[in-house]
């Protein structure tokens, strides 16, 4: 273990209200890739390239749902994924009565499947999925096993994933909870995530407690603020430290 992960473990044993917010960075260890790094991508059907976050908006599921779904159930969902060791440190840590919260935002649902109680999905999760009609909810088996657009049987109204997608606003009781969570920790560990996307990456100027931590492979715009700034995987980094605090 380096100098900067026995630093983070003393920083985990000295305190009791820690807080992670993580993003993308956080699932690539269980084999989900940060849908970003795609370049435009072209629909033959179409005849234009879209960028990744053009597949993902609202007016494209609106406007597109058949090359919408096709994107999405290729490259958003993956119900093989399992939690890795961060997921895994940072449920042990909420069991241990040190962290009280996880602000994500990812979709993959992997920080409850690893154990953690206290999650705001500030983006949604792929595995709820609602009618946009009689509000009936289908699960993420629903989703993929569904031919072109996923139809409700009971209404067939279109069934839309319980996702933010671009050009929709956030939940407000999930923004509320997290704002919450991080004005009141000591603690503020922030992984995985470039902190480009807003309103997500604003979140973190609400945190005014003692230790800001940063674990990311690349720089951040927030690196000059923090504490402890550690350029490496964050599934190898939470393992060790959670392991130096538990020895």
């Amino acid at each position: 273990m380096d100098d900067k992960t026995a630093q983070l473990a003393k920083i985990l044993q000295e305190s009791d209200n820690i807080v992670f917010f993580g993003g993308a960075g956080v699932s690539t260890a269980s084999g989900i890739p940060d849908f970003r790094s795609s370049d435009g991508l072209y629909s033959q059907k179409l005849g234009r390239n879209f960028t990744p976050e053009q597949l993902v908006s609202h007016s494209f599921f609106m406007r597109y749902p058949d090359d919408f779904f096709d994107f999405y159930k290729k490259n958003l969902v993956y119900p093989d994924a399992e939690p890795n060791d961060c997921h895994i440190a940072l449920a042990k840590l909420e069991e241990m009565g040190r962290l009280k919260a996880v602000i994500t935002q990812n979709i993959d649902g992997l920080h409850q499947a690893a154990g953690s109680k206290t999650v705001y999905e500030l983006h949604g999760s792929v595995l709820r999925n609602y009618c946009t009609k009689c509000h009936s909810f289908y699960d993420a088996d629903f989703i993929l096993a569904a031919k072109g657009i996923p139809l409700c049987p009971k209404c067939h109204g279109v069934i839309k994933p319980d996702v933010v997608l671009y050009e929709e606003g956030l939940d407000e009781d999930v923004i509320t909870g997290a704002i919450q969570a991080i004005s009141e920790a000591d603690t503020l560990i922030i992984g995985g995530t470039s902190l480009v996307v807003y309103p997500a990456a604003g979140l973190i100027d609400y945190f005014h407690g003692r230790h800001l931590v940063l674990i990311n492979k690349s720089s951040t715009p927030a690196d000059s603020k923090a504490d402890l700034v550690i350029n490496d995987s964050i599934d190898k980094v939470m393992r060790e430290a959670l392991s130096s605090l538990q020895s």
